[in-house]
């Protein structure tokens, strides 16, 4: 298998989807569907629509059920980012390679924008119980996962605390925390939905769960590094924003050589957690490992 080749397909399939799944411009609010649309298709890994996918799959699953997940996913990620670049959180003013929506647009309408993408993105996922009504007990489940994963006991909740402990340093402990809630619950909520969209086990959506956590874990602790041994031009988005706004991360706690070997001992853990669950998928494996080695 040619890795590149592969994900590369993926992404311009998961591209594809998210064009359907884009809002109308029309009305006097237009400017809004528009500013969603500038920040959705940004371009970016879609690493959570990737593993949602791949995911529905390992576990059987089959048809388009999982499409308007997929884009509520990438939809929910990308309102975090836009807010994350609002002057009053990172005030940053490139994103994935280009100018930050509220640089764009003004900072009134990046607020608004990123309100409008979490909102759309239920709206978007509900289309579901129309593809399939049959599996409506399926879908709800899902849709449970997704708004909980969102919110104040997961990405939302890391987001708070991450902004609160800004600007001094902070244990391990807390900065595990903020890991686990700020990137893991979307990659976990991902895997989740796959699972169960596909009619995974109670046990199985759980394990899947697991390796998720140390994937998010793994994920973050490698942006962390990045931020400080690669460019701007390679990542899209401005480095060292980390020192910049003062934060503690796994390379100022750890360094860079415990760091990275954090994310290879994470990621080992992951790809046998994966073996255990006794489903082929070569993709999402590869997939995991190149977390690992990315440069971006």
């Amino acid at each position: 298998m040619n890795f590149k080749e592969e994900y590369q397909k993926r992404v311009e399939s998961i591209e594809e989807i998210l064009k359907r799944y884009l809002p109308a411009r029309e009305g006097y609010q237009e400017i809004i569907t528009e500013a969603m649309e500038y920040s959705l298709m940004a371009g970016g890994k879609r690493l959570r629509p990737m593993l949602m996918r791949e995911s529905y799959e390992l576990f059987g699953g089959k048809g388009r059920l999982v499409e308007p997940f997929m884009a509520a996913i990438e939809m929910i990620h990308t309102y975090s980012l836009v807010h994350d670049d609002l002057p009053a959180m990172d005030n940053d003013d490139y994103r994935r390679g280009r100018k930050t929506t509220h640089v764009v647009y003004g900072e009134d309408m990046g607020i608004l924008a990123g309100d409008a993408l979490l909102n759309y993105a239920f709206e978007t996922a509900c289309t579901a119980f129309d593809l399939e009504p049959e599996h409506s007990l399926l879908i709800g489940k899902a849709l449970q996962i997704l708004a909980r994963k969102a919110g104040i006991f997961g990405m939302l909740g890391g987001q708070v605390v991450d902004v609160k402990e800004s600007g001094h340093r902070i244990t391990g402990d807390v900065l595990d925390f903020i890991y686990r809630l700020k990137t893991g619950a979307l990659i976990e909520s991902s895997v989740m939905i796959g699972a169960v969209l596909a009619g995974a086990s109670d046990s199985e959506t759980a394990e899947i769960e697991n390796i998720a956590a140390k994937v998010g874990m793994a994920f973050q602790i490698q942006d962390d590094i990045l931020d400080v041994t690669s460019t701007t031009e390679m990542l899209g988005k401005p480095v060292h924003s980390d020192e910049k706004n003062e934060k503690t991360t796994y390379v100022t706690l750890k360094g860079l050589d415990e760091a990275g070997k954090e994310v290879e001992r994470l990621t080992s853990e992951a790809l046998c957690g994966l073996s255990r669950l006794g489903h082929e998928n070569e993709f999402l494996e590869a997939l995991l490992k190149w977390l690992v080695y990315r440069e971006k």
